[in-house]
C-alpha cells in the first residue's frame, strides 16, 4: 500500500477535425446495462445511450470508429443479436465515411458445431456473407475479421484463399483485412494456414496482390513492430497497413523514410484525447509535440494490453468509467472481473501520468469507490 497523488496534466479538451496525414480508427467498446443480466454466458444487455454517446465522443475528436471489433467483446460476451443492433445504431449516427464494421462468423456457436469437429467451410463462408450483407446494408466499410471458425475448419492456406477471395470479390467497396495474433485470441493460432508467421505473411501478400483493387488495407495486431514494418513494405502501392500494435503505435504511425502505418487501435478508445492531439501535431508537422503527447501513453497501453492480452477490454471499460463515459464499471459477460484490483491500480496511475484522466476529481472518487468495494480502505 502507498499514498498516491495525481501528477498528470489532462490533455486539453476540444473538438478536432479528422487527421489529414493518417487514417485513424478507434475500436470502441460497448457499455453494459447495469440493470441487465450480463452474467457470463447470458445474452448481452447493452446500455445503448452511453454506448452511442461514447462513439459521439470519438467522432468529436476527429477519430473514426471501428465498430463491433474484438474491443466490443466479439466472441467474449457480445452475441450476434446484440452485434447486429450495435452496427445498425452506430452506422445510423456515423458521420459520412467515419465508420467501418467488423464482419465475422461469431453467429456460428460452439453448440452448433458437428460433434467432435469444426463447422464446415461452406458454413463459415455463409456466416461471413450474412455479416457482409449487414455491412453493405448500413453503408459501412467492412473489416473481414479473423475467424475462430475458419481457423478451426481450414486445413491449408488454400482454404483461406477460397474464403477470402470469395468475400473480397463480393464486396461492393474495398475491404480491410484483419490479422489478429494469438496473444489477442488463442483460438486464432496458426491463422492463414501456417504456424510460421513468415509463411502466413506470404499468404496475405499473395491474397492482396491478387485482389489489389478490392483491398483498402490490412489491420495487423501481432505486437511486433519489425514484423509489421516488413509486411508494410511488401504491400502494393495504395494498400494501407493499419497498425493494431497497441505496444508500438507511435513509431509505426510516425513511419520511416519509406512508409507509415495508419491506425485501427483499441488503445485509441482509452487515450482518445491524446490520440487526437498527437495526430493534429503530426498534421502540423510538429513531431516534437507528437512524440511528447504519445510517449506517456505507451506504458499505459502496455499495461492495458499485458498478458493475458485478450482481457484488455476490461482496461478500456475501466478508463471509460473513470472518465464519466458510463455510469458503472460493468461489462457484458461479466468481463469487469478480467483484471485484478492491483492491475487496475497500476492502470489508474499510468492513466494519470499519461494525461488521459480527463476529469481527475471524478476519477479519484470512482477509483476510491472501487477500492472500498474490493475490500481496500482507501
Amino acid at each position: 500500500m502507498e499514498t498516491y497523488r495525481l501528477v498528470g496534466t489532462p490533455v486539453a479538451r476540444g473538438n478536432y477535425a479528422p487527421a489529414t496525414r493518417r487514417l485513424a480508427f478507434a475500436a470502441a467498446h460497448v457499455v453494459a446495462d447495469p440493470l441487465g443480466d450480463n452474467s457470463p454466458g447470458a445474452p448481452a444487455v447493452v446500455d445503448w445511450e452511453h454506448t452511442l454517446e461514447f462513439r459521439r465522443h470519438l467522432w468529436s475528436l476527429g477519430l473514426s470508429v471501428a465498430e463491433a471489433m474484438d474491443t466490443a467483446q466479439r466472441g467474449m460476451g457480445l452475441d450476434w443479436a446484440a452485434t447486429q443492433e450495435l452496427i445498425r445504431r452506430s452506422a445510423a449516427e456515423a458521420p459520412d465515411g467515419r465508420i467501418a464494421v467488423g464482419v465475422g462468423t461469431d453467429q456460428l456457436t460452439a453448440a452448433g458445431r458437428p460433434t467432435g469437429g469444426a463447422h464446415a467451410l461452406d458454413a463459415v463462408i455463409a456466416a461471413y456473407e450474412e455479416q457482409l450483407g449487414l455491412a453493405e446494408e448500413v453503408g459501412a466499410q467492412p473489416i473481414l475479421m479473423a475467424s475462430r471458425a475458419l481457423c478451426a475448419a481450414a486445413e491449408s492456406p488454400d482454404d483461406y484463399r477460397k474464403v477470402y477471395d470469395r468475400l473480397v470479390g463480393q464486396s461492393t467497396r474495398p475491404v480491410i483485412l484483419h490479422w489478429l495474433g494469438s496473444m489477442f485470441d488463442p483460438a486464432l493460432d496458426g491463422y492463414w494456414g501456417s504456424d510460421s508467421l513468415d509463411t502466413a505473411a506470404d499468404v496475405v501478400v499473395d491474397l492482396i496482390a491478387d485482389n489489389v483493387t478490392k483491398v483498402d488495407g490490412i489491420k495487423v495486431s501481432l505486437l511486433d513492430a519489425s514484423r509489421e514494418v516488413a509486411l508494410r513494405n511488401r504491400l502494393p502501392e495504395g494498400v494501407r497497413l493499419y497498425t493494431g500494435d497497441d505496444f508500438n503505435y507511435p513509431e509505426l504511425i510516425r513511419g520511416d523514410d519509406d512508409r507509415h502505418s495508419d491506425a485501427l487501435l483499441g488503445i485509441f478508445a482509452a487515450i482518445a484525447p491524446a490520440a487526437a492531439a498527437a495526430l493534429k501535431a503530426l498534421d502540423d508537422g510538429d513531431l516534437d509535440t507528437y512524440d511528447r503527447v504519445f510517449a506517456p501513453t505507451v506504458p499505459l497501453a502496455r499495461q492495458i494490453f499485458s498478458a493475458p492480452t485478450y482481457y484488455y477490454k476490461t482496461g478500456i471499460a475501466f478508463l471509460a468509467w473513470l472518465n464519466g463515459h458510463q455510469p458503472g464499471f460493468s461489462m457484458v459477460g461479466g468481463l469487469q472481473t478480467g483484471r485484478s484490483l492491483p492491475h487496475l491500480a497500476d492502470t489508474f496511475r499510468l492513466a494519470d501520468q499519461a494525461g488521459v484522466l480527463t476529469n481527475p476529481e471524478l476519477a479519484v472518487q470512482r477509483f476510491g469507490q472501487l477500492l472500498r468495494v474490493g475490500g481496500v480502505d482507501a
